[in-house]
């Protein structure tokens, strides 16, 4: 036998944390004077993601979205927010820009670098400057999960391997992760776990439409298409 006992009765035996991995290279590269969240209204209906609760399916909609100034707005009255999907292996500065009903926040944002395949960090909002603050915290963690509103980081969760993992024992994990959690509901979203259902918005393989760096996929047409109708 040649392990390491590293837990007895449910609990650590020592504590590992910043043992083996502060050596790694940091993986979330965001230029902050490149992080613009404007969408120029190019028609006054938009594709929509619709969220399906408990489901990695989604509808393909078509709503009506404000405009201000040749500008496309978030309306989080009625579930419309905006959402991001955000190049961050390479700094290429690649902004899929798009938008999300069913997520249910009134107001801030919450952003991620958990987003399976790709893993970029994506970003839903019901207003620019909350999710400017969310996608800013998460890059300066090295990864991770935040909820935000306005300029204020209301919580974090570092996942600075990798962006995916942490190196903090599962109890220190579990508590911001319920954290996180509260503070999303708080800000109005009706999801169980809206950062669970995010994580899926961008995984372009799963139909019916989703949001990628390179802009939005209508999967079951297997192409890229305007966010425009």
């Amino acid at each position: 036998m040649s392990g390491e006992l590293v837990a007895r009765e449910g609990g650590m035996v020592h504590d590992r944390r910043h043992r083996r991995y502060d050596h790694l290279p940091r993986t979330v590269h965001i230029d902050p004077e490149r992080l613009d969240f404007g969408i120029q209204a190019f028609g006054s209906h938009a594709r929509v993601i619709g969220v399906i609760p408990d489901q990695l399916l989604t509808h393909h909609l078509t709503r009506e979205v404000p405009v201000h100034d040749g500008w496309a707005q978030a309306d989080p009255e009625r579930d419309l927010l905006k959402m991001a999907v955000i190049e961050r292996h390479h700094g290429t500065g690649n902004i899929g820009l798009g938008f999300v009903q069913g997520v249910g926040l009134t107001r801030g944002a919450i952003a991620s670098t958990v987003a399976h395949d790709h893993h970029n960090l994506v970003v839903i909002g019901a207003d620019d400057v909350s999710m400017r603050t969310a996608a800013l915290a998460v890059a300066k963690a090295g990864g991770g999960l935040a909820v935000a509103e306005g300029e204020r980081e209301m919580s974090v969760l570092p996942l600075p391997i990798a962006g995916l993992m942490s190196d903090w024992g599962i109890e220190h994990v579990r508590d911001r992760l319920q954290l996180l959690l509260d503070h999303s509901h708080r800000l109005g979203a009706r999801l169980r776990d809206p950062f669970m259902a995010m994580s899926f918005l961008a995984l372009e393989v799963i139909p019916a439409l989703k949001l990628t760096d390179k802009g939005l996929v209508d999967v079951e047409q297997f192409e890229v298409v305007p966010l425009f109708v």
